[in-house]
């Protein structure tokens, strides 16, 4: 038997070898069920992809080289993104929602010399493009479109130059499980993206059968987070690598999910917890358990998992795990804590340590620290920026900039960012904990609480929330529930109601954005409604 330290065959974890093993074993197995196209059997996939790599290669793209991609999920994205692994080239998914001088910054740090674009995207890319960036080919044939954005520093090409046949054999560059895959950016909420550097064995471990054993080769995978997600590009690269499948949708729509599931036969799904907060605040329907899904993911968990479960009829799971790094720690089924993020998956050494990286004493917090025992299976650096490659792996070990406690089980609890702290008259108050109690009020759908000035220094709690639809908020009951549940110190000060909260693409809320706003002139003051946090008599 394979120990868990050993490097799994070239054929398991690097893609091209992977389909074409599928693809002569399996040729008629499906990989892909499309709502908008006809599914792709491990056949019909691995000739798409030689066809588009041929067109790729034709384009002078190569092994090592870096080819953006601001693409939606679909059909046309997974052949161009198979089709750069499949010559050893870098896909670089960029953040559809980028722009100016973010999107500048990632195309800069990039050095792509050709990128793959949506064309309602291509205007914004040729305004943040330097001209080290030859080429663009946008997903449509729309002629005058293409020749409108044409310029002097670059050429613009229709779709259709990836679609060529394969007259002779592709070269096989001969890849290896520590080759560059990705270069996927952090979501930069915090500071300017960062390239993480991610490998064959990075994206196969962090998704295939040794980060996420309880997802089996027969399951059906939903594909709705985007390619620029890890949750999009690493789970198609390694359902294609285990002979699984996915269901590919646009995206995420808590209206139209449940007709996602059925019309995919989709059996296994990894949902934001926001998104399964959006499910569960759903009015009740008589078809609720009426589908094929067997287990979910819900990452946080939050204290919604046995809602969750009872209700639909399904498995609930849940783990921690970042851009960077292959899911160390892994929970379920059905956990029955609260906010638990799981234990150790073999293959990992954890520790929780002090700014100083020195253990913390048990029951205490700390920033979750990580070693893999097998290579190449985190990631190996930033994208051309050694200062951040060399804070992040500090002393050896990869920092997640994560605090967490353990408790007597040995279970993980997740506390929160370390740069969500709220400091509150002397008491650091994790922002994670006071959002679970107030997402527990029914009438909120979603919330972020930020640290706010203080006349008496330090910070004051205040929330920024979004209603469900069709509950008015009452602010007094609020805070009584509140007031139930949190101590003294955690309450908030101000109220803030949004429509919705400000989230990137990947459904992270951008608290920067918030905490810059500050207390705006439509923030409730609970001081004013005579309510205040009061310290309880011993």
């Amino acid at each position: 038997m394979q120990s868990i330290s050993a490097a799994p065959p070239h054929e398991q974890s690097v893609l091209r070898y992977a389909l074409e093993r599928h693809a002569l074993e399996r040729p008629d197995a499906v990989y892909a069920a499309f709502e908008d196209e006809p599914d792709w059997t491990f056949r019909c996939t691995l000739d798409k992809v030689r066809s588009t790599a041929n067109g790729l290669a034709a384009l002078n793209v190569g092994r090592g080289d870096t080819v953006l991609l601001m693409l939606g999920n679909g059909g046309f994205a997974l052949r161009v993104m198979f089709a750069l692994h499949y010559l050893g080239a870098i896909a670089v998914p960029v953040n559809t929602a980028y722009l100016g001088n973010l999107l500048r910054h990632v195309v800069d740090n990039a050095g792509a010399r050709l990128a793959v674009v949506e064309p309602e995207l291509l205007e914004r890319l040729e305004e943040a493009a330097g001209p080290a960036l030859a080429s663009i080919v946008v997903n449509g044939t729309d002629v005058q479109a293409q020749t409108a954005a044409q310029s002097a520093s670059r050429a613009i090409y229709p779709a259709s130059v990836l679609t060529a046949p394969a007259p002779t054999p592709l070269p096989d560059p001969i890849l290896a499980p520590w080759d560059t895959q990705f270069i996927i950016y952090t979501s930069g909420t915090t500071g300017a993206s960062k390239g993480v550097l991610a490998s064959y064995r990075h994206s196969y471990t962090a998704v295939g059968p040794v980060g996420w054993p309880c997802v089996l080769q027969q399951d059906r995978q939903l594909l709705h987070l985007p390619i620029f997600h890890i949750g999009g590009a690493f789970i198609a690269s390694a359902a294609l690598c285990r002979g699984s499948s996915v269901g590919v949708t646009a995206n995420f729509s808590t209206e139209r999910f449940w007709g996602s599931i059925r019309r995919l036969q989709v059996t296994s799904v990894f949902l934001l917890g926001v998104m399964a907060s959006f499910l569960l605040k759903q009015a009740p329907r008589p078809d609720d358990r009426s589908h094929l899904l067997r287990m979910v993911f819900i990452v946080p968990l939050g204290a919604i998992g046995s809602e969750f479960a009872a209700r639909f009829g399904v498995e609930v799971h849940t783990l921690f795990n970042m851009t960077e790094i292959s899911t160390p720690l892994i929970c379920g089924p059905n956990p029955s804590k609260p906010h638990v993020c799981g234990r150790p998956r073999p293959g990992v050494q954890l520790r929780l340590v002090d700014e100083n990286d020195i253990e913390v004493p048990p029951g205490a917090t700390g920033e979750l620290m990580i070693r893999t025992d097998q290579p190449w299976a985190m990631n190996h650096g930033y994208n051309r920026d050694d200062a951040a490659t060399a804070r992040a792996w500090r002393n050896g070990w990869f920092h997640t900039g994560d605090c967490f406690t353990i408790d007597a089980d040995g279970d993980y609890l997740f506390k929160d960012r370390i740069k969500d702290c709220i400091r509150r008259r002397g008491e650091n108050i994790s922002s994670h904990e006071v959002e679970a109690e107030v997402l527990a009020f029914p009438a909120v759908r979603e919330v972020a609480a930020i640290p706010a000035p203080s006349e008496f220094g330090e910070d004051e709690v205040m929330l920024v929330v979004a209603t469900t639809e069709g509950q008015p908020l009452d602010s007094a009951a609020l805070f009584a529930h509140l007031q139930a549940r949190l101590p003294h110190f955690m309450l908030p000060r101000y109220l803030r109601v949004l429509p919705a909260l400000p989230k990137t693409p990947t459904a992270k809320v951008q608290k920067h954005l918030l905490r810059e706003q500050g207390v705006t002139f439509d923030t409730l003051d609970f001081h004013q409604l005579g309510l205040r946090a009061k310290r309880l008599a011993n």
